[in-house]
């Protein structure tokens, strides 16, 4: 016989057991409606894949896991799915959560099922991703992902298999082994195969599970598979306390059972393992002992996820009057639910309507006596009374230097505390607030890390740019430094040497400026992109107007806005580059022959006709296309009436040159005479001179503007643009004017 090892603490409750063995396991009529909440297991909510009024086949998987600690959940039956919405679900704080409403049609039509024949055929992978897939979690409460838990990081030389069942009115796991014993081995093997075949696997019961033991220790002859028994005792089925009891070992405070390599899973996980490998069933149903004296009949039924539980207490003949409170799970461990008709989901292992005779009302807790009845009792040798008095004055250091978190929260505490208090609420409001203080801090902590960062970014930006500026103060220094050395050291070879470097440096500078005319093509470009811009800008706006949201439309409008400021920018400027080359080039196109200058305005139109071609060849958008193209052809007309022009033009046909040269000599002239006029001038009298000028000029302007607004002409930007410069203008002007009178 195995040597087993005592548990520290732990207490013995009425175990009330035999009610519910009383039959075998039993089913229910389908609903009229099952909610699936998506969160049914530790870790991340599953994420949808079914809509509203899809309809569905059992087994179908309807949310998929989310993230790597996360579970799918599936169809219980055939239907419709009628809603997906916050429902309330089992929660202790009356919570509600996402759920899938389904719409039984009846019919209980099955969707494809994959299995496996031979598991020992299949690699670990693969065995592992049936298993996530069929959405199988803890089912002794903890609901954690299994497919998580059979990955362990360390070497694994242990399995061990939790069917203790030690908390009162729970027989779940006691019936299924009972009625199913050979489907249990076989998910054990699976769960072997998974792991490396440990070399020991031991299924820890207790010895109040006599049919339950007789039921499996003939299957497990022949294989390594050890069935340990050991004394009754709550709670022995604390994960931690039965790895104590079976090998002696102790789980690290803040560990995991795998850090000792040892993976210890629930009887019935084993038990849903083999339908999913070998049955290709995911875990739509799961046993759950209906139990208690407010029940005409307590028994065990293999009951569909998302069952109500209103729904499995009427068919039990329920008597809400003489029901103390409703429990979901056990009367140690259990919690009050809020709602009757929130749904069975994969945790829900016991329904415990209790009358008041079985549950009478709680005496009013009184002061604590310092009897240490609740240390004794305490299985993980944890100190209760002083967990308690630092949860009252909430001194969370103390708490965790006191390994609160090692709580399993079995109540055994507060069952044997003679003044009756919740010890257990106590230490669960306690770890919600040092969880929420951890998030907190967990979250500052980011947040000044941000900030550190963004700080030492600035921070060294700030150092380069200061290198830059003195490593230039440093060169120009020493570029003066030879500079003065140079010119202190080299006599000039001649006089006006200096005058003439000047002059060599202006002619540079003179000859690097372009040309009146590539200047205005290159302004050409420059319209005839903004005119593409704006063609773009008003598809762009078209199609937000007929399938975009408001504000892809409000930005669509402002970019077509921004598009046409540009184009008129560009008009002005293209109209201010021609006047220039109109008004210094009046000498050239005097002395010009018509034949030379026609001959001239032939190559910039076919230049310009050139970059069109280039462009219609460069771009996709119709729009934008058939703009050029419009372009274009206007181009090939004014060509035509050039080149018609040089046709009927000869060099011989003198130009008529006196009139305009009589009009640049008078204009030459009077631009003298008001230079010799204005150089006598005080400096008031030229500020003077100027304001006026300029008024007249503004005026000029104005009334262009007024004549192009009324006429609608397309140079109505450029005009108002000129007069605000000649504004400006004015205003610095007059400004002067007044700090010298």
């Amino acid at each position: 016989m195995r040597q087993t090892w005592e548990m520290p603490g732990g207490v013995h409750p009425p175990e009330n057991k035999t009610q519910s063995l009383q039959y075998c396991i039993g089913t229910l009529p389908l609903p009229e409606r099952l909610v699936i909440p998506l969160d049914q297991h530790t870790g991340a909510p599953a994420k949808l894949i079914v809509s509203v009024n899809d309809r569905v086949l059992k087994g179908q998987m309807l949310a998929k896991p989310s993230e790597a600690v996360s579970a799918s959940v599936h169809a219980p039956t055939s239907g419709v799915i009628t809603a997906i919405d916050d429902q309330p679900v089992p929660h202790p704080s009356g919570m509600t959560s996402r759920c899938i409403t389904l719409k039984p049609d009846g019919k209980d039509t099955w969707s494809e099922r994959q299995k496996i024949d031979n598991y020992r055929d299949a690699s670990p992978a693969e065995l592992l991703e049936i298993i996530r897939n069929a959405g199988i979690v803890g089912m002794g409460g903890a609901g954690f992902p299994t497919a998580v838990k059979l990955q362990p990081r360390n070497p694994i030389d242990t399995l061990i298999i939790n069917a203790t069942e030690c908390e009162p009115y729970i027989t779940a796991d006691d019936i299924l082994i009972q009625e199913r014993p050979e489907e249990i081995v076989e998910g054990i093997q699976i769960l072997t195969h998974i792991l490396g075949n440990p070399e020991q696997v031991l299924i820890g019961i207790e010895d109040n599970k006599p049919k339950a033991f007789e039921a499996l220790e003939p299957l497990l002859a022949g294989t390594n598979i050890e069935l340990v028994d050991f004394h009754t005792r709550y709670p022995s089925g604390g994960e931690k306390q039965l790895i104590f009891i079976l090998t002696g070992k102790e789980v690290p405070s803040d560990g995991l059972p795998a850090d000792i390599g040892i993976v210890c899973q629930n009887i019935g996980t084993a038990h849903a393992v083999f339908r999913a490998v070998a049955q290709g069933i995911p875990l739509i149903s799961r046993i759950t002992t209906v139990v208690g004296e407010a029940l005409a009949t307590s028994r065990n039924y293999e009951l569909l996820i998302g069952t109500p539980i209103s729904y499995a207490l009427q068919h039990n003949g329920f008597n809400e009057s003489d029901c103390a409170r409703l429990v979901m799970g056990g009367p140690m461990m259990g919690f009050t639910l809020q709602d009757p008709d929130v749904p069975v989901i994969k945790t829900t292992n016991c329904i415990l309507a209790p009358s008041h005779a079985e549950a009478p009302r709680q005496p009013p807790a009184q002061a604590c006596i310092r009897c240490g009845m609740c240390a004794e009792a305490c299985p993980a040798s944890l100190l209760p009374q002083q967990l308690f008095w630092y949860a009252q004055s909430q001194n969370y250091e103390r708490l965790e230097a006191h390994s609160l978190f090692d709580c399993i929260e079995c109540g055994a505490c507060s069952y044997v505390c003679p003044s009756n208090i919740p010890l257990v609420q106590y230490y669960r409001a306690a770890k919600g607030e040092i969880r929420k203080l951890q998030a907190e801090h967990l979250k500052s902590d980011r947040a000044r890390e941000r900030f550190e960062y963004q700080k030492r970014r600035k921070e060294k930006a700030e150092a380069e740019k200061a290198a830059k500026r003195e490593a230039r103060r440093k060169a120009a220094e020493q570029a003066k430094a030879r500079a003065a050395s140079g010119a202190e050291t080299a006599a000039p070879k001649q006089a006006g040497a200096a005058d003439d470097l000047i002059k060599a440096a202006m002619a540079r500078a003179a000859q690097r400026q372009s040309k009146p005319e590539e200047q205005i093509e290159r302004q050409q470009r420059a319209l005839a992109s903004a005119e593409e811009r704006v063609a773009r800008a008003q598809q762009k706006l078209a199609d937000a107007e007929a399938s975009g949201t408001d504000q892809q439309i409000d930005q669509a409008r402002a970019g077509l806005a921004d598009t046409r400021h540009r184009l008129s920018e560009a008009n002005r400027k293209l109209s201010e580059l021609q006047a220039a080359e109109q008004s210094q080039s009046i000498t050239e196109k005097i002395n010009a022959s018509p034949k030379a200058l026609l001959e001239k305005k032939i190559a910039a139109i076919t230049q310009r006709m050139a970059t069109a071609e280039d462009k219609i060849a460069g771009t996709e958008d119709p729009a934008v296309k058939q703009a050029l193209r419009d372009g274009l052809a206007k181009q090939q007309r004014k060509l035509e009436e050039v080149r018609q022009q040089l046709a009927e033009s000869t060099d011989a046909a003198p130009v008529d040159k006196d009139g305009a040269e009589d009009a640049a000599a008078q204009a030459i002239a009077r631009a003298r005479e008001k230079a010799a006029a204005m150089a006598d001038m005080s400096e008031e009298q030229k500020l003077r001179e100027t304001v006026n000028s300029l008024k007249g000029r503004l005026q000029k302007a104005e009334q262009r503007l007024a004549d192009a607004e009324q006429n609608g002409s397309e140079h109505i930007d450029a005009l108002r643009s000129g007069a605000e410069k000649l504004r400006d203008k004015l205003a610095e002007a007059a400004a002067k004017l007044e700090e010298h009178s």
